[in-house]
């Protein structure tokens, strides 16, 4: 599949096949490294490209030297640390790095970047480490990391093992590669560490808006809630899109419902049940806003300076930094868990023994302690991302003796996000069990045929739970049951 050129967040759900760099691409890269090799020629001077790094920027590199020092360059900086970065995340910054190359302002020869998508297609993932960006800078110590097996250095994994990066070029038939001036400077100046990280939460985060959506549904037939808060009237005079969407589709899942056909004792619901439109609304607002800004990043030049061939010009300037990311990976995690939270709350309802349900939906509870402690769970988890959710991007500090003298963290705002999605998941996976286990306390009736057919769905892999069991392996199967998409299990589409 030849490389777009320009790549959007749902790009990344089908990115699993081989790429290919474009005419289009290889001829902008290799014109730009034409104008660059031709302008070294003369004999200025220019920053990281025949000069020190950082606060060494001073210091003249001879001609003569330049390989070595970007070789010096990429292998210095690879100094990261803490967990492992997953492979899919690696994959993701290797096609972000390419994509970042291929705009064609980056002073790098085309066969650099063809060794990047080398390594994509043959699934050879460096190995990286969460620890060592500040998010500005570019994200240096990660990418350091990524490019190494570039020169035959460093760690990948293929095919399932660890091993030198030397054994698996020659496994594919590769030879470890030297760096031109420049080429060093290029592959780890940029944000593709954070902004794989935040693209893929992203992704994770629709399709989890839509799970909250169809899982509150369930919960409020199985709490014997009202549809009434869902009406279009409320919404639309209070026209935020996400509120609109949210009540649209709580709507469409529960069309058909029985159990929405009789009275209800209830004047109202409690919030967690009627405000679902404004709570669920308001977190897809911000992540259709992130997903604008990411967009735009992913799609820019970040690295520095930049080669500008069609400008006669090379520029120091700062596109590295990340704080447009920063600032959207921390407002996406409070959004993010603020859909645990909710969720959490209509956990904590259902097994309170309200409206016709047994404590804690133990059937004989007392002897019986049901999903007592499922809620706790719960409970301990919303807490845990809730403390992820202190801003990263409020945070600064100086580095290189003062030349970087403010920096985004969006490397750490990046990674925490991620936590606080896969916690979102599991807090969601929570109440899909507890609210199917709700529902068979409702039986004979039935709720909407798309969640019956969401139940049946659950039932191949979850059971009701008639007496105490070990939860825990019920909680995992739902939450690997939402690795699946919603559409897949409800037959709607949205």
């Amino acid at each position: 599949m030849e490389l777009p050129e320009h790549i959007s967040i749902d790009y990344f759900r089908t990115s699993q096949e081989q790429i290919t760099l474009s005419a289009a691409a290889k001829g902008r890269i290799d014109h730009n490294r034409a104008y660059l090799d031709n302008i070294l020629k003369e004999g200025n001077t220019y920053y990281g490209i025949n000069t020190g790094f950082g606060s060494l920027c001073n210091v003249r590199i001879k001609d003569e030297e330049l390989s070595q020092l970007q070789e010096n360059l990429v292998t210095s900086h690879a100094c990261g640390m803490g967990d492992e970065v997953p492979e899919e995340i690696v994959r993701l910054m290797l096609l972000l790095k390419v994509h970042g190359l291929s705009q064609g302002y980056s002073g790098v020869r085309t066969e650099i970047v063809q060794r990047l998508v080398d390594f994509y297609n043959n699934g050879i993932h460096p190995r990286v480490f969460e620890l060592g960006s500040l998010g500005a800078s570019g994200d240096l110590a990660p990418l350091a990391h990524l490019c190494l097996p570039i020169l035959g250095k460093g760690e990948v994994r293929y095919k399932g093992e660890i091993m030198p990066a030397t054994k698996a070029l020659e496994a594919c038939g590769l030879k470890p590669m030297s760096l031109a001036a420049k080429e060093g400077l290029a592959l780890l100046n940029g944000t593709q560490f954070m902004s794989s990280y935040i693209t893929w939460s992203l992704t994770q985060a629709k399709k989890l808006l839509i799970w909250a959506d169809v899982i509150g549904a369930l919960s409020t037939d199985a709490y014997d809630s009202k549809t009434e808060p869902f009406r279009h009237a409320i919404h639309r005079v209070r026209p935020h899109k996400g509120q609109i969407d949210t009540a649209k589709r709580l709507l469409q899942i529960l069309d058909g419902s029985e159990m929405q056909q009789g009275t209800k004792v209830q004047v109202q619901d409690p919030y967690s049940f009627r405000c679902m439109p404004q709570v669920h609304g308001a977190s897809k607002d911000v992540v259709d806003m992130a997903a604008g800004v990411v967009e735009t990043e992913i799609n820019s030049v970040t690295d520095n300076p930049i080669v500008f061939h069609d400008e006669d010009a090379i520029v120091s300037g700062g596109n590295f930094h990340g704080q447009p990311l920063a600032l959207q990976a921390d407002f996406l995690a409070i959004a993010m868990a603020e859909l645990g939270n909710i969720s959490e709350r209509r956990t904590y309802l259902l097994v309170s023994g309200q409206r016709g349900l047994p404590p804690f939906l133990a059937p004989d509870a007392g002897l019986n302690s049901g999903f007592m402690i499922a809620q706790y769970t719960a409970a301990a988890i919303v807490s845990q991302s809730k403390q992820y959710c202190t801003p990263a991007s409020i945070d600064s500090i100086v580095s290189s003796n003062g030349q970087e003298d403010h920096v985004s963290m969006g490397s750490n705002a990046a990674t925490k996000l991620r936590k606080v999605v896969l916690n979102v998941q599991r807090v969601l996976a929570i109440e899909l069990l507890t609210a199917a286990q709700s529902l068979e306390f409702r039986r004979p009736k039935h709720t909407s045929p798309a969640l019956e057919k969401l139940m049946t769905e659950l039932r191949k892999t979850t059971s009701f739970m008639a007496k105490d069991t070990i939860l825990h392996e019920g909680l995992i199967a739902a939450e690997k049951f939402l690795d699946r998409h919603p559409e897949e299990v409800t037959g709607l589409k949205f």
